[in-house]
C-alpha cells in the first residue's frame, strides 16, 4: 500500500488572520488573495458594522481599515472598536487615499497608517510584524 503524503492542516488560530474592511470589492478581494497568498488567513468586511461583527467572531491579529465607506465608516468603527473591551486590543492599520486621513485618525489609537496606492510590499511588512 503506498503511503499518503502528510495532510497539510492549516495552524492558523484565533488571533492570527487579517481582516480586510474597504468599501470596494475589488480592492477586498484582491488583498485577500495577496495574503493567502503569502500564508496568512484573510478574512473581509464591506464596512463597519459587518467589520465589528468578523472582530468580534475572529478575533484576528491586525484589521485593515479603509476610512471612508456607507453605512459605518471607519472613524465611526474606530470608535466602537475602541470602547470595546473585546475588540480594543486589535491593533488597526489604516489604509486611506484621503489626503486629510492622517489627521482625522490622529486622536484616535491606530496601529499606523498606509496612503493609498501603496506598494504591496509595504503591506506585507505591516501584516508580517502583527502576524508572526
Amino acid at each position: 500500500m503506498a503511503r499518503q503524503p502528510p495532510r497539510l492542516t492549516s495552524s492558523i488560530t484565533k488571533g492570527h488572520g487579517v481582516l480586510i474592511v474597504d468599501d470596494d470589492r475589488d480592492i477586498r478581494e484582491t488583498l485577500q488573495a495577496i495574503l493567502e497568498q503569502e500564508g496568512y488567513h484573510a478574512s473581509t468586511a464591506g464596512d463597519g458594522r459587518e467589520a465589528l461583527g468578523r472582530a468580534r467572531e475572529e478575533r484576528p491579529a491586525v484589521i485593515l481599515l479603509d476610512l471612508f465607506m456607507p453605512g459605518m465608516d471607519g472613524l465611526r468603527f474606530l470608535r466602537h472598536q475602541q470602547r470595546d473591551p473585546g475588540l480594543a486590543s486589535i491593533p488597526v492599520f489604516v489604509i486611506s487615499a484621503a489626503d486629510d486621513a492622517r489627521e482625522r485618525v490622529g486622536a484616535l489609537r491606530v496601529a499606523g497608517y498606509l496612503d493609498k496606492p501603496f506598494e504591496i510590499e509595504q503591506l506585507l511588512i505591516v501584516v508580517a510584524r502583527f502576524c508572526r
